[in-house]
Formats: C-alpha cells, structure tokens, sequence
C-alpha cells in the first residue's frame, strides 16, 4: 500500500504544481486586463477631456514653465521648443512671449509656473487665449551609468480651460538616457537638442491626435 502512495505522489505533485501555476497565469493576465482598462481612451500618460471641444481652441498660451532640474535654463529652453513647434503644426496660433509676460504683468499672477483658475481666466482675456499650457521640467541634461553617459529630458504639460479653469488636456514624455547601445558601444547619445524636440514633438502629437 505504501508503495502505492508513492507511486501515486509525483503525478499529485504534477498536478498540484500545474494548478498552482494555472492560479497565477489566470491572476497576472487579470492584472493587465486591469492595467489596458485604465489606459483605454487616452493612451499611456495622456489625459484628454472627452467633453471638450478641442477645435474650439485657436488661440494657446504657454506660460513659463517650472523647473525641478539642475539646468537653470532648461525650462526656457524647451518652452521655446515647445512653442514654435506648436507654431509650426498651424493647427493653433501660438500667443508671442512678449504678450504673455505682459498678460501676466496685467492680470498681477503672482506664480506664472502654477496660476490659479481666477489668474487664468483673467490672462487669458487680456491675450484673448482659448486655452494656456503650462508645464514642469522634472529631468534635463546629462546623466551617467557606469562609464557611459546620455542625455535626457522628462517633463509633463497641462492645457487648461480658461472659463472653468479645469485641466482639459495633460501630457508627459521622458526620451533620452543611457541605452543599451551605449553601454555597449560607448558614446554620450543623442545631443541634447535632438532629445529635447523628439520630446516636444511626442506630447504635440498626443495633443492633436
């Protein structure tokens, strides 16, 4: 009898072991059914207003954006990117520099990188903008791992509504960094330019897509 239970346990082994395993495989593909659900609609890192009439908006103005890199100049830097690409698309008309310092000036917003919905509503009626973008540089410039480096570039973009001063429209895109390619050829990457528009050029596409 004892060898009869023995001879039985590796086929109970086996299925217990296949059981376990179907338990799992059923629980992970559950997770990303989970995880494609919550992206449906606006795509990874997007968020667009499904209410908002986005052909309405004619008129952008992009204020100063805030920056938590190490660059000091990185956030006017790619805001100028930012804004004669979207210039150039001629999808909307970009409101010039020189008029948004002076609608902030006019409407007293006391911090142009995170305005308050009233600060919004009222720049935007001085630049007679159907919509203001703001942003946040969170990564720019030069990064190592090991022996290589690279460059990169992370920042996220909000549009807001300026009548009910929602967020109608968000964005974000990481490009640049230390490849596998450059850990294994060498090299410092794409120039910083180069990954600083492939980044400005992926959130205008999510914009008008």
């Amino acid at each position: 009898m004892c060898y009869i239970r023995q001879a039985l346990n590796p086929g109970k082994r086996k299925h217990m072991f296949f059981k376990r395993n179907s338990i799992f495989i059923r629980l992970v593909l559950s997770v990303l059914m989970l995880l494609l659900a919550g992206c449906g609609g606006v795509g990874r890192g997007v968020y667009r207003d499904q209410n908002m009439d986005f052909g309405a908006v004619k008129t952008v103005a992009v204020l100063p954006f805030e920056n938590l890199s190490g660059n000091m100049s990185s956030a006017d830097r790619v805001r100028d990117v930012f804004m004669t690409m979207l210039l150039s698309t001629g999808g909307v008309y970009v409101v010039p520099n020189g008029e948004v310092v002076r609608g902030i000036s006019r409407s007293g917003m006391v911090n142009p990188t995170a305005p308050s919905a009233e600060e919004v509503k009222k720049f935007a009626g001085i630049v007679h903008a159907n919509a203001v973008v703001t942003g946040v540089i969170r990564e720019y410039g030069e990064i190592r791992s090991g022996t290589s480096s690279s460059n990169v570039i992370s920042l996220s973009l909000q549009m807001i509504e300026p009548e009910s001063g929602r967020i109608i429209w968000s964005a974000e895109s990481t490009k640049g960094g230390v490849t596998l390619k450059d850990r294994l050829l060498g090299g410092g990457g794409e120039p910083m330019d180069r990954v600083t528009e492939a980044a400005v050029d992926e959130l205008i596409n999510k914009l008008f897509r």
